[in-house]
C-alpha cells in the first residue's frame, strides 16, 4: 500500500474522529475508492496503529538490548547506538512528512508545541525516553529526531568494574568519597556515562539519608529508598509557567536534603549549588559537560557568569565547596571509561581554582599517580 494512500486513509479517519480499527479502515478504503482486501486492511491497521502510538516506526529500535540512542537525520537516515557507536538502522520513513508527523505527535503527547513557529522541542516522554526534535525549516535534511533511551537497568559500581569501565581501585576510591560525604562533580562529554555513574554512586548513600535531586530532564534513577526528584519545566505556548533549575535548587534547600544533587550543572544554578555546599550541605554532587577534568574550573567560571557571579567570587566559592572532579570518557568503540580523578585546589598567588592530578586510569597500562594521589586517598578514607 502506497504512502499516499495511507495518508488519505489517515486523514479520512481523523476528519471523523475514528480510531484505525479493521471496520473503520475498511470503510475508509471503500469511501476513497481504494482496493479492499483482508491483507490490505490488516496492513493498513497495523501501520496506522504503529504510527499513532509510542515512537511509531522507531519503536522496535527502542526495544533493542543495550540501545542508548536512536537518531533520525533524514527519512532514509536512521541510526541506532547499542553501545558500539552509531550504526545505520534497517528502517526508513516514506518522506519527511512522516517524520514530521511523528515528531509533532510525540511533542503533543507531553503537552509541548512543535510547529514552524516553534520549530524545536526537548522533552521527556512518559516512558522516560528523552526526545529532541528539529523541524525541516531549521534543519537542511528535513525533520531531525534524537531519542535518548534511559538505562533500563540500574548499574552499580560493581557492574562498571565487571564491564571493564573502571578498575577495582577506582571503584573503591569513589565509594569512599560517597561514604566520607565529599563534594564532587562527574565531568565528561555527551554520552560518556556521567549520569549512569552518578546514579550508581548515589545508590551507595546510606538509606537513612535523604537525597533531593534537581534536574532539567529527569534521568537519574538511583537505587535509594529516600530520594526526591524535581524536574524543571519549560514555558508554555504563552511564554509563562517556566520552572528553572535555579528555582528547583532553591526549593530543594528547603526540603531538608542530606545530599543535594544537580543532575547536570549547565547554567546559573551553579551559584545556588555552590552557596548550598558552603553552608553545611555536605556530600553534594552533580555532573557537568567538560572535555577534561582540567577544564572544569573554566567551565564553571563561564556558568557562574550566567548567574552574575564574578570570576573572583566564583573561584572563592568553588575552592571552599568542591573537593574532587571525576572524569569519564567514551572511547572509540563506544564503551565508557573512568579516566581520571582530580582534586580541586586554590592557587595562593592568583586565588583561582585549578585541578590537581591524583589518579589517571589507563585501560592498557598501570594507574598513573599524580601529586594529589595521597590527599585524595585520605579524602576517601583509605
Amino acid at each position: 500500500m502506497k504512502a499516499s494512500e495511507l495518508d488519505a486513509v489517515r486523514d479520512h479517519l481523523a476528519s471523523r474522529g475514528q480510531e484505525p480499527g479493521p471496520v473503520e479502515v475498511g470503510a475508509a478504503l471503500r469511501s476513497l475508492g481504494l482496493l479492499v482486501s483482508d491483507s490490505v486492511v490488516r496492513h493498513a491497521v497495523t501501520t496506522l496503529r504503529r504510527d499513532s502510538t509510542g515512537a511509531g516506526p522507531l519503536e522496535p529500535l527502542l526495544q533493542l538490548p543495550g540501545v542508548t540512542d536512536v537518531l533520525v537525520n533524514a527519512p532514509d537516515q536512521v541510526f541506532v547506538d547499542q553501545g558500539n557507536g552509531l550504526e545505520l538502522a534497517p528502517i526508513e520513513f516514506a518522506d519527511d512528512q512522516q517524520v514530521r508527523r511523528l515528531a509533532m505527535r510525540m511533542a503533543a503527547s507531553v503537552g509541548r508545541r512543535l510547529d514552524d513557529g516553534s520549530p524545536f522541542v526537548d522533552a521527556r516522554l512518559p516512558d522516560g525516553v528523552r526526545v529532541h526534535a528539529v523541524l525541516g525549516c531549521v534543519a537542511e535534511t528535513g525533520t531531525c529526531l534524537s531519542l535518548r533511551v534511559p538505562n533500563r537497568r540500574r548499574m552499580t559500581l560493581a557492574d562498571w568494574v565487571i564491564r571493564g569501565s573502571m578498575t577495582t581501585h577506582g571503584a573503591d576510591l569513589l565509594a569512599g568519597l560517597v561514604a566520607q560525604r565529599r563534594a564532587f562533580l562527574v565531568s565528561g562529554g555527551t554520552g560518556s556515562g556521567k549520569t549512569t555513574l552518578l546514579a550508581a554512586l548515589l545508590s551507595l548513600v546510606p538509606p537513612t539519608e535523604r537525597i533531593v535531586i534537581a534536574e532539567d530532564s529527569r534521568e537519574l534513577h538511583p537505587d535509594h529508598p529516600h530520594c526526591l526528584r524535581l524536574e524543571a519545566r519549560p514555558p508554555n505556548a504563552e511564554g509563562s509557567g517556566a520552572i528553572t533549575l535555579t528555582d528547583l535548587v532553591r526549593q530543594a534547600l528547603r526540603m531538608r536534603p542530606d545530599r543535594l544533587v544537580v543532575g547536570e550543572v549547565r547554567g546559573a544554578e551553579i551559584v545556588d549549588l555552590l552557596s548550598a555546599l558552603n553552608t553545611g550541605h555536605e556530600g553534594g554532587c552533580g555532573t557537568v559537560h567538560a572535555n577534561s577534568a582540567a577544564d572544569v574550573p573554566a567551565r564553571l567560571e563561564a556558568l557562574g557568569a550566567l548567574g552574575g557571579l564574578s570570576r573572583q567570587a566564583l573561584h572563592a566559592q568553588l575552592g571552599a565547596a568542591l573537593e574532587v572532579v571525576v572524569h569519564v570518557r567514551r572511547r572509540a568503540d563506544g564503551s565508557r571509561w573512568l579516566e581520571e580523578m582530580r582534586l580541586v585546589a586554590v592557587d595562593e598567588a592568583s586565588g583561582r581554582c585549578r585541578t590537581v592530578p591524583a589518579f589517571r586510569f589507563d585501560p592498557d597500562d598501570a594507574t598513573q599517580l599524580g601529586p594529589g594521589a595521597a590527599e585524595l586517598t585520605r579524602l576517601a578514607g583509605q
